[in-house]
């Protein structure tokens, strides 16, 4: 009995050590999110984010191996949440799409900071040897591939006109989101934005579907 509850204590103790981890992992994650969506990331140090976590760089170190490593585990962990809304299920149309997007945003308008970040490192990345520059290039390369899947779909489904250039809506579609999140992001009171994407979406959708019989 005595064996039993001795190995049942040190099932807490682990269960709890890997919680009081995971809440450390996360603490780090956010920090950074800041970190780089106000400095970047050259300009941003993992002594300075360790110090905002009340840790040690070791102690940060112990969770990330660099601060590239801590980068793309950031990248990772706020796009989780696109990826899931936007690749997880099939939409019934295109229609359909555009207003689960336009859902998304309005959800990212409450993480400020996360669109700060996004912001911030794709004009950095810009430059070849910038360490999430392959990350945005290969991320740009698979949204743009499966808007331009979605509208191919739609155009044999009769839904939208059978001329149209799906890789040139699928770009347009993909800059205007973008431009209007820097403008939004620099200045939150300009703009509903949500509200500014959906009516360029309406707009684009009513150019490019097919006419009513």
């Amino acid at each position: 009995m005595a064996e039993n509850t001795d190995r049942a204590t040190r099932g807490s103790a682990g269960r709890g050590s890997y919680a009081v981890g995971d809440a450390r992992r996360r603490k780090i994650l956010d920090t950074a999110v800041d970190h780089f969506g106000q400095w970047g990331f050259h300009a941003s140090s993992l002594a300075r984010i360790a110090h905002d976590c009340g840790i040690t760089q070791g102690g940060l170190l112990h969770h990330f191996r660099s601060k590239e490593d801590l980068l793309l585990s950031v990248l990772a962990q706020s796009e989780q949440h696109d990826v899931e809304r936007l690749f997880g299920v099939e939409p019934e149309s295109y229609a359909a799409y555009l207003e689960t997007l336009v859902a998304l945003i309005e959800e990212n308008t409450r993480r400020p900071g996360i669109v700060r970040m996004f912001n911030v490192l794709v004009g950095e990345s810009g430059n070849v040897g910038h360490p999430a520059h392959e990350y945005f290039k290969e991320r740009y390369a698979r949204v743009l591939r499966h808007t331009v899947d979605l509208l191919e779909k739609a155009v044999r489904s009769g839904e939208l006109r059978a001329d149209i250039d799906c890789q040139a809506v699928a770009q347009e579609h993909l800059a205007v989101m973008d431009g209007l999140q820097i403008q939004w992001a620099l200045d939150p009171s300009s703009m509903d934005m949500p509200a500014r994407v959906g009516a360029y979406l309406k707009r684009q959708y009513a150019e490019i579907a097919a006419p009513r019989e």
